[in-house]
């Protein structure tokens, strides 16, 4: 990152002009160069504007003016280093100038000195209240990892200017970060009462909503932006993830589904369609297994996804009354998940219903030693055990 100070030489020449303090003349020479550089500046031939402006400076006199149109065409021409040393120059010379402070403050982002550029933009806002200024520092504070201290600039900023779309998005997806999601709702609920259908507020309000597990409310809102146009990817997976946790499944699978055709290489989403298809249709080889095959295909090295596409392998065959299938799943949905104790249960229960009472009473015997007692589950395999132990009883007599 470059300094943001100036280099002695140009000090000394700022206090060598502030000794002198005197005007240059307005002749008809410089009145013709001024004129012809920014004339050059304004069809972006700043090179030359430089050149011919650089003829005008004197060290006898500070000429605001020309060094005012200097600053201006290096900031055009990319120079950000020798505009910002011109502009501290004339801003030491012209304090009350917020100008050249608002183009320190430009030049300092544009350098990516976010510090600076937020100190800048402090004092700007000491002496007026600039919406514009306020969301740059805010961003600035953002840029630098300073979350809060961005929150509090594009508070600011919100309160001067309420309908900033850009800025509501902003500080929202920090408080999305923060997992505020009562803030994120009230900041974009503020939005949305004087621009309802916004389509880049509006998203972040369903998603708060979907993250806070409101999915009634996250799926009006995805919907609404729906019917009003809106097609992408997000959009479609937490629409057909919001009806899917409120129960519908053929809407979950029409909106996973346009998801997919736009975006299909997302694993999780690939096992969102196996699930909607497994609640929706009785056909799993042809509906469900295809897409539990390619979430499978696609995945890495991720124990809890692998766990879960298995789970849903092992119920599709189960509801099929295919025990053996099911039990093979069940197992290596527990060996890459051996936390869900419950695919001990389910392992015993197939086997029960094969009546391999030997080996159910194994995986419930396994069970019981994991299980919290008195539990519901723990109460289910006591009785199960029982059962179990009588039917051997009578096939050994």
């Amino acid at each position: 990152m470059k300094s943001f100070v100036l280099s002695l030489a140009v000090l000394a020449a700022a206090l060598f002009a502030g000794a002198v303090a005197a005007q240059p003349a307005d002749s008809l020479a410089r009145r013709t160069a001024l004129s012809e550089a920014r004339y050059l500046k304004s069809i972006y031939k700043a090179e030359a504007a430089i050149e011919r402006l650089s003829g005008l400076v004197v060290p006898e006199s500070f000429d605001e003016e020309v060094l005012a149109e200097l600053a201006d065409c290096h900031f055009q021409n990319g120079d950000y280093e020798a505009a910002a040393g011109t502009y501290q120059l004339l801003a030491l010379r012209a304090p009350d100038n917020l100008l050249y402070q608002v183009k320190q403050m430009q030049l300092a982002y544009r350098m990516k000195d976010y510090v600076t550029c937020a100190r800048f933009g402090r004092g700007i806002l000491a002496r007026d209240s600039i919406p514009a200024v306020a969301a740059l520092v805010g961003d600035a504070y953002n840029l630098a990892g300073l979350s809060d201290s961005a929150l509090v600039c594009y508070r600011q900023a919100l309160a001067l200017k309420p309908r900033n779309e850009a800025v509501v998005s902003k500080a929202a997806n920090i408080l999305l970060g923060d997992k505020d999601y009562d803030g994120v709702l009230a900041m974009t609920g503020n939005y949305l009462a004087l621009d309802p259908d916004n389509f880049t507020v509006a998203p972040i309000q369903g998603l708060a909503f979907y993250l806070s597990s409101q999915y009634d409310s996250s799926l009006v809102v995805f919907q609404q932006l729906e019917d009003l146009g809106a097609d992408n990817y997000p959009l479609h997976y937490y629409l057909g993830q919001s009806y899917w946790h409120t129960n519908v499944p053929y809407m979950a699978e029409r909106e996973l589904l346009k998801a997919w055709a736009i975006d299909s290489s997302d694993a999780n989403l690939a096992w969102s369609i196996a699930a909607a298809h497994l609640e929706a249709y009785r056909d799993f080889d042809q509906t469900v297994r295809p897409w539990l095959d390619k979430a499978e295909a696609m995945i890495q090295p991720d124990s809890s996804l692998v766990s879960r596409i298995h789970q849903q392998y092992a119920l599709g065959y189960y509801r099929e009354d295919d025990f053996n299938k099911a039990i093979e799943h069940y197992k290596t949905a527990y060996r890459f998940n051996p936390g869900n104790i419950q695919f001990l249960s389910s392992i015993a229960y197939c086997y029960e219903r094969q009546k391999k009472y030997k080996q159910a009473l194994e995986y419930y015997e396994w069970y019981l030693k994991v299980a919290r007692p008195g539990s519901r589950g723990y109460e289910f395999a006591k009785k199960s055990i029982d059962l179990l132990k009588g039917e051997l009883f009578m096939q050994e007599k």
